[in-house]
C-alpha cells in the first residue's frame, strides 16, 4: 500500500479500522464484552492549576466541568458529542514521575491529520514541553512528551498503512511530509510483517527492558 496521496485527508475516509490493527484471535469459548470504546479516563495531580493549563492551553482540550471544592476538572476533545474524555484530580500521593516512578505508561491522543501532527510538534517547541521520543510505529507517527507532573503522554495521527506492532523508529517532523511518508512506506514495506525495534528507543516505552 502506498502512502496517502493527500498527506491531510484522514486515514479512514477509504479504509476500515480492522485493515489496521493487529490483534490475536479470540480464544475458543471466550465472551467478547459488548465494550464500544474507551470513555474517559482520571489522573491524579499534584498541581490541579498547572496541570489545567497544559491540558487546556498547550493541548487545547476544553474544559467542560469542574469542582473545586472536590479539586476534579474535566476536559474533552469533543465537547459537543463527549462530556469528558479526562480528568484531574487532586491528590497524587507518590512523587512525581521520574525513571524511578512507574505509573502511567502513556496517555494518547489522536489527531485526524499530520499536518495537525506537525503544528503540535511546533507548538510543543514553543512551550518547551520535555519529549521522551518522536517515532514512526508504522501505523501511526507520535509525539512522546511529559506533562508537567511527569507523565508521559502521547499526541500521534494514523498513517493508514498497516504494521506488526511493536513497531518503532525515530522521526524527524520537522523533514518534508512527502519525505516522511516515503520513508515511512519504505519501512513498513520492509518490517511491517515482522515489527521493527530501532536500537536505543526501547527503553524509552519499557524502563526495565534489555535494549540492544
Amino acid at each position: 500500500m502506498t502512502p496517502p496521496a493527500d498527506s491531510s485527508a484522514g486515514p479512514f475516509q477509504e479504509h476500515s479500522i480492522d485493515q489496521h490493527m493487529t490483534r490475536p484471535p479470540p480464544r475458543e469459548g471466550r465472551f467478547t464484552m459488548p465494550i464500544a470504546e474507551l470513555g474517559h479516563f482520571g489522573v491524579f495531580c499534584d498541581d490541579l492549576e498547572a496541570s489545567t493549563a497544559f491540558y487546556r492551553d498547550v493541548l487545547g482540550l476544553t474544559v467542560t466541568d469542574e469542582d473545586l471544592n472536590l479539586g476534579m476538572r474535566f476536559f474533552s476533545a469533543r465537547p459537543n458529542f463527549e462530556h469528558h474524555e479526562f480528568q484531574l484530580v487532586e491528590g497524587r500521593t507518590v512523587a512525581r514521575a521520574d525513571e524511578n516512578t512507574k505509573l502511567i505508561q502513556q496517555v494518547s491522543f489522536r489527531v485526524n491529520h499530520l499536518t495537525e501532527l506537525i503544528e503540535f510538534h511546533r507548538r510543543f517547541i514553543e512551550h518547551d514541553v520535555d519529549f521522551d521520543m518522536i517515532v514512526t510505529h508504522g501505523n501511526a507517527f507520535g509525539i512522546y512528551f511529559f506533562d508537567p507532573e511527569g507523565n508521559r503522554c502521547e499526541v500521534y495521527w494514523q498513517t493508514g498503512l498497516p504494521a506488526r506492532q511493536p513497531f518503532l523508529a525515530a522521526i524527524d517532523l520537522t523533514e518534508p511530509i512527502e519525505k516522511l511518508l516515503a520513508d515511512n512506506a519504505a519501512l513498513v514495506a520492509r518490517y511491517g510483517e515482522t515489527g521493527y525495534l530501532q536500537p536505543g528507543l526501547v527503553k524509552n516505552l519499557i524502563p526495565d527492558a534489555i535494549d540492544s
